[in-house]
């Protein structure tokens, strides 16, 4: 499964590429891009433990930009 999130208050591409490089290490990932211009991530699991990795995801990235949530 394949969806996409729309990220409030992502501050930087720095930070976007650590949140890309640190989700795509989550084991059941096959598949994440973050970009900083659009404000969205796209993220890839498979369908059985899309809500667990989904959720491992969300606490990546508070803990690289604790400001920034993910619209679920």
């Amino acid at each position: 499964m394949r969806k996409t999130f729309e990220l409030e208050d992502l501050d930087c591409a720095v930070c976007a590429g650590k949140m890309q490089d640190a989700i795509s290490k989550i084991p059941g990932v096959t598949y994440c891009s973050v970009n900083f211009i659009t404000q969205k991530m796209i993220l890839e699991a498979d369908d059985a433990t899309y809500d667990k990795v989904l959720k491992k995801c969300v606490k990546e990235i508070a803990r690289i930009e604790p400001d920034c949530t993910v619209n679920i």
